[in-house]
C-alpha cells in the first residue's frame, strides 16, 4: 500500500450535545484501503461520515485530502462549489437508502450519464454505451436503461446507486449502510459485488456500518466508535477475532451469542 495517505483526518469534532456527534478523530486512509467504521446506532459514525466527506461542517479539526493531481487539500477551506465538484467527480457516496443518491425522476441511464458528463464527456453515443455497460456490470437488465429508478426494486435502485457512483472511477467512496434495510438474499448479492468492484478498480473506501458480518467482508481496517469517540482501531480479523476494549469485546458477543 503507498505510504502517502490519500486522507488525513486531524482532530475532527462535530458535536450537537456531549456524546451526540463525534470528537476528537484522527485517522489517515490510504488508496486502495478499505476503512470500516462500526458501532451501534448512536455512536457517532455517521456524522463522522458526513463530516468527511464534506458535507457537514464541523466545528474543529481538519480533512485534508490529497487529489489527483498530488495536491493537499483543505476541504472545509474549499469553496461549495469546489466540495460540489469533488462529489462529482474524485468521490462517490453510496447512502443507504438508494433514493437519496439517485435522480428518481429521469432515467436510469441518464443517471448514470449525469456522472460522466460531470467528468467532461459529451459523446452521447459513448456515454450511453457506457452506462449499458455498468448496467451490466452491477447485473441489471441493459433493456431497461430508458426506465425510472422508481420502477425498479429496492435492490436493482441500489445496483444502480453503486454504477452512478463507481462509473467514473473515483478516487475515493464513501458507504453509509450500503446493504441496510434490503433483504438477506439482496444483501448477499450487492456485497459480492461490492467487493469485485473495490478489488477490481483499486478503490479508496469508508464504509459505515452497524454490521460487523459486513466489516469482516469488505474491510481491511476497523474504527469502532462510542458515544463519538474512537474506542479501538486495528486490522478487522485482529479486532473482531481479538478485541481488546470492552465495548468492542460487548458488540463482537452480541453479534456471536444467538
Amino acid at each position: 500500500m503507498p505510504y502517502e495517505p490519500l486522507l488525513r483526518v486531524n482532530n475532527l469534532s462535530k458535536l450537537y450535545a456531549p456524546g451526540k456527534g463525534c470528537e476528537e478523530i484522527s485517522f489517515d486512509l490510504h488508496p486502495g484501503e478499505v476503512l470500516g467504521i462500526v458501532g451501534e446506532s448512536g455512536s457517532g459514525k455517521s456524522t463522522l461520515l458526513t463530516s468527511l466527506s464534506a458535507r457537514l461542517e464541523p466545528n474543529a479539526g481538519e480533512v485534508l485530502y490529497r487529489n489527483a493531481d498530488g495536491d493537499w487539500l483543505n476541504l472545509y477551506a474549499l469553496s461549495e462549489s469546489e466540495r460540489r465538484r469533488l462529489l462529482r467527480t474524485e468521490w462517490g457516496v453510496v447512502h443507504q437508502h438508494a433514493r437519496d443518491g439517485l435522480r428518481m425522476g429521469v432515467s436510469a441511464g441518464a443517471n448514470i450519464g449525469e456522472r460522466l458528463m460531470a467528468v467532461g464527456q459529451r459523446h452521447y453515443g459513448n456515454i450511453r454505451t457506457e452506462g449499458m455497460r455498468w448496467m451490466e456490470d452491477v447485473e441489471l437488465d441493459v433493456s431497461r436503461i430508458d426506465d425510472k429508478p422508481s420502477t425498479y426494486s429496492g435492490g436493482m435502485q441500489q445496483r444502480l446507486q453503486i454504477a452512478r457512483n463507481l462509473v467514473t472511477h473515483p478516487r475515493l467512496v464513501f458507504m453509509d449502510e450500503p446493504t441496510g434495510g434490503l433483504d438477506v438474499s439482496v444483501q448477499a448479492r450487492i456485497l459480492d459485488l461490492l467487493r469485485t468492484l473495490v478489488t477490481d478498480l483499486n478503490l479508496a473506501v469508508v464504509i459505515v456500518t452497524h454490521d460487523l458480518a459486513v466489516a469482516r467482508l469488505l474491510a481491511q481496517r476497523l474504527v469502532v466508535m462510542r458515544n463519538g469517540k474512537i474506542v479501538e482501531t486495528g486490522l478487522t480479523d485482529q479486532v473482531l477475532d481479538d478485541p481488546q476494549h470492552p465495548y468492542t469485546q460487548l458488540l463482537v458477543s452480541s453479534v456471536l451469542t444467538p
